[in-house]
């Protein structure tokens, strides 16, 4: 038999082989290292929805695979939320899920002051992550206390109170 060469790359014992595959279909052939949970493990791009609570503020939320563009009521972050402050709550949920610029963001928010309404959108974005990929996600945003709803909402006002604790002024005589 003769030997036969082709200008194909034989097989190398040497190099390492990944048998883990890609998780998602793409384009791309190497996964970006932002999208790297804490696992290792390529976290799969998927449109998903929730619904967050804070205080009296809902917040209903969709996030579909793109560039990282919020809509909030119709507005882009920076002019619904001018606070930094509020900004970087609402976008811990990516940071620590390693997704930022991953996704697009597409809310209604209504009810609630503009804190409550920051930490329902941060609620409702971390249900959104969980619901896409529940392996990759879970863990590191469940550690992160994002997946928590925070129940203190406002006391009601008690009958003979000015407000739910505040009496009227005693008066001796």
């Amino acid at each position: 038999m003769s030997d036969i060469t082709t200008e194909t790359e034989e097989f190398d014992p040497e190099v390492p082989v990944d048998t883990e595959g890609p998780v998602a279909y793409t384009s791309e052939t190497n996964p970006a290292p932002e999208q790297r949970a804490e696992t290792g493990r390529v976290a799969v791009i998927n449109p998903a929805g929730a619904t967050g609570r804070r205080k009296e503020a809902v917040a209903r939320v969709r996030i579909v695979p793109g560039t990282g563009k919020w809509k909030i009521n119709g507005k882009d972050l920076d002019v619904y939320f001018p606070n930094k402050v509020h900004q970087q709550h609402v976008n811990e949920p990516f940071v620590v899920a390693g997704l930022e610029g991953s996704y697009d963001v597409i809310a209604r928010i209504n009810g609630g002051g503009i804190t409550g309404q920051a930490g329902a959108l941060q609620l409702g974005v971390a249900r959104c992550l969980n619901a896409a990929d529940l392996e990759a996600n879970r863990p590191g945003l469940k550690k992160a206390g994002l997946l928590t709803r925070d129940a203190r909402i406002k006391e009601r006002k008690k009958a003979g109170l000015k407000k739910a604790r505040k009496a009227p002024q005693y008066s001796k005589r």
